[in-house]
């Protein structure tokens, strides 16, 4: 993971990339679904989860950063090093089952929205998918890394400026349910199921480890990397709340409707709330998030498998980058064509599969972080401080319980 450092200072895109990609991918048309729902069903109470779950998914991802940084090695070689081949194996097999689930939903997403946004049939969705699909393969393929760093970057704004300002049309800040529901965590009675979903799909599962890959591009090191980290993270993770929080305030004025057909009954409650522009704005904001997802995911989730063949087998030049090694672009492939496969089930049939599949990632996660940065760097100067090792066992107790009430409903 050899690097040349930068000449002079990085612009500020350097500095905040990975943590604007980091909310880009991490926010999908699922997050956005279930905070939306969770509102229209137990309504402003469950603001404070957002942003709860938010702080949880950054600690996961400063743990990422932290052992990067302090052993210049990925997770991956961590996990090999210090536990042992086997858990990259079982990683793998992991990986190739949660790829096509989480694939499948991102792409008939990408369909919904962009059939929604076109104003086509329903019969057009899985056609748009498709498209979707393929143009996220090309672009992976020939693109660079500052290419897909400006790009995610037109994502973000489009959504932030669309999603938060659509929220800020429909709610008030005078509300007194709001600042009540954002500071005072409760649950009321049958929410739990909706205060869980939203905590745990704030900010993506595996998606998380696409970051370390990410730093790495933007070359960082050491202590000051970490700090560095902090910032990028901090930003990322707030967009990512503010995301959550807007959806939540859409969603409690919105009322009971279906999963799918949740972006436009929301377009046409600020139709009819505030104008007909702000209604199609939405949706190309939604159509953003999905669109900014699936190119996250397409660029980032092929470095776990490069990475791993690289560890396990060896054999490629490690001069080349690795989003362009062999190993890379056919998973690539596997993750943009294996999707299209179960385009037949519905968003709600395929995005259950990708929550169960998430939720038991989250606590092997969560501990394995704590045995690498809480105990192995013991001594040494970006080992856990009690702080972060005590965020990491509350994320571990959380995702433990989370992923036991996914399986069980599921």
């Amino acid at each position: 993971m050899e690097r040349d450092k930068y000449k002079g200072s990085p612009s500020l895109l350097h500095r905040l990339g990975p943590g604007i990609l980091v909310a880009a991918t991490g926010v999908g048309a699922g997050d956005l679904v279930q905070a939306s729902l969770a509102g229209a069903n137990i309504g402003l109470t469950v603001l404070w989860a957002v942003w709860v779950g938010s702080l949880l998914k950054w600690l996961l991802n400063e743990g990422l950063a932290r052992w990067q940084l302090a052993t210049d090695t990925t997770l991956l070689e961590g996990w090999k090093r210090e536990i042992g081949p086997w858990v990259g194996w079982v990683f793998m097999i992991y990986l190739f089952l949660w790829t096509p689930a989480v694939g499948g939903a991102i792409v008939k997403a990408c369909g919904v929205a962009a059939a929604a946004l076109a104003g086509t049939s329903e019969s057009s969705v899985l056609w748009w998918g498709i498209v979707h699909s393929l143009a996220g393969i090309c672009l992976v393929w020939v693109g660079r890394f500052s290419l897909f760093e400006k790009v995610m970057s037109a994502f973000i704004g489009l959504m932030f400026f669309t999603v938060v300002g659509s929220a800020l049309k429909v709610g008030s800040f005078t509300d007194p349910a709001l600042w009540k529901g954002l500071l005072l965590p409760s649950i009321p009675t049958g929410g739990l199921g909706w205060t869980l979903g939203v905590m745990g799909g704030v900010g993506g599962t595996v998606t998380v480890l696409s970051y370390g890959y990410w730093i790495a591009e933007e070359k960082r090191r050491g202590p000051e990397g970490l700090r560095a980290c902090w910032l990028d993270l901090g930003v990322g993770y707030a967009m990512t709340a503010a995301f959550g929080l807007s959806m939540v305030v859409i969603g409690a004025n919105l009322g009971s409707t279906e999963g799918k057909g949740v972006a436009m009954a929301v377009s046409d409650l600020l139709t009819r709330q505030v104008s007909p522009a702000l209604g199609w704005l939405f949706l190309l904001g939604f159509w953003a998030a999905v669109a900014s997802s699936l190119l996250g995911v397409w660029q980032g989730v092929p470095y776990l498998f490069a990475d791993f063949w690289r560890l396990m087998r060896g054999g490629e030049d490690s001069s080349v980058p690795m989003d362009r090694r062999p190993s890379y672009r056919i998973f690539l492939l596997f993750l943009g064509l294996t999707p299209l496969l179960i385009q037949q089930l519905s968003l709600s049939q395929i995005a259950l599969i990708y929550a169960v599949l998430g939720s038991l990632f989250m606590p092997f996660l969560a501990a394995t972080l704590l045995y690498l940065n809480g105990w192995k760097l013991r001594g040494k100067p970006l080992a856990n401080p009690w702080w972060v090792n005590l965020g990491l066992v509350a994320t571990l107790v959380f995702f433990a319980w989370q992923g036991v009430q996914e399986f069980f409903s599921g």
